[in-house]
């Protein structure tokens, strides 16, 4: 396999960030000795996650076995994972800022067509649903834990208690047509396609603001691997998560 120099388009931050969690994580197991360094496996994981090379190719390229790599990566993932801010953490957050916005997406994944329950009709296409809540400029806040394609946003939503913790909270919330029904916290458009007068207003106000929060879905989109999830659907939860505490610590 032909080997060639590449880059990441992280901030050195970031890179710094991982490289300290991963060493304060081999003191506290009492690793001596590894193939890689922190900092090596600190930019192996970026190259992973944020550029969606294959284990074979990592493999090759830091002159390491696929089981290395795939070990390495479990690691860092798990590590980043359990830094990721909680639901309660999130809105902690947001009662700082004027409003959030709610938002999902389904994540693709190589499924076969018999696994029904993580096909997105929506979609057209095998998938994780997970929720994202921005902020009033795009930031991404806070992403949920990812369920089966085929389970409604709403219904997603109402699993994690988002609707809830947002109305307990008395924290204003804007949202797309699909959380219909979330609960007075929640602000959605009127349904309909030949609105008039203020409520045609109030649509395409409301859609000014909640465009916004697509920022937080490309900041996601961004990180290659979450464009088609290969790995197993048990895994992609911890795969979000790692995302979300990087680019918070970015």
């Amino acid at each position: 396999m032909l080997v060639y120099p590449s880059g990441i388009d992280l901030s050195s931050r970031s890179l710094q960030y991982l490289s300290g969690l991963l060493a304060g994580h081999r003191r506290r197991i009492g690793s001596r000795w590894r193939r890689l360094t922190c900092g090596r496996q600190a930019v192996l994981v970026p190259a992973h996650l944020r550029c969606g090379d294959t284990y074979a190719r990592l493999a090759a390229g830091f002159r390491v076995g696929i089981a290395t790599v795939h070990r390495y990566i479990r690691e860092a993932v798990d590590l980043l994972a359990a830094l990721a801010p909680t639901l309660e953490q999130a809105i902690t957050t947001v009662r700082k800022k004027a409003y959030v916005i709610l938002d999902g997406t389904v994540l693709p994944i190589d499924r076969i067509a018999a696994d029904r329950p993580h096909y997105s009709g929506k979609k057209k296409h095998h998938g994780m649903n997970a929720q994202v809540l921005a902020d009033p400029a795009g930031r991404l806040i806070w992403a949920s834990d990812a369920l089966p394609g085929a389970v409604h946003d709403l219904t997603v939503a109402r699993t994690h208690g988002i609707p809830a913790a947002l109305a307990t909270d008395d924290v204003k919330c804007w949202a797309d047509r699909a959380y219909q029904g979330a609960g007075p916290a929640v602000r959605v458009p009127f349904r309909g396609r030949n609105l008039r007068g203020w409520r045609r207003r109030h649509n395409r106000d409301h859609a000014k603001i909640r465009s916004l929060g697509e920022r937080a879905m490309t900041t996601l989109k961004c990180w290659r691997l979450l464009r088609k999830l290969r790995c197993s659907t048990t895994r992609i939860t911890a795969v979000v998560r790692a995302v979300v505490a990087l680019e918070l610590a970015a």
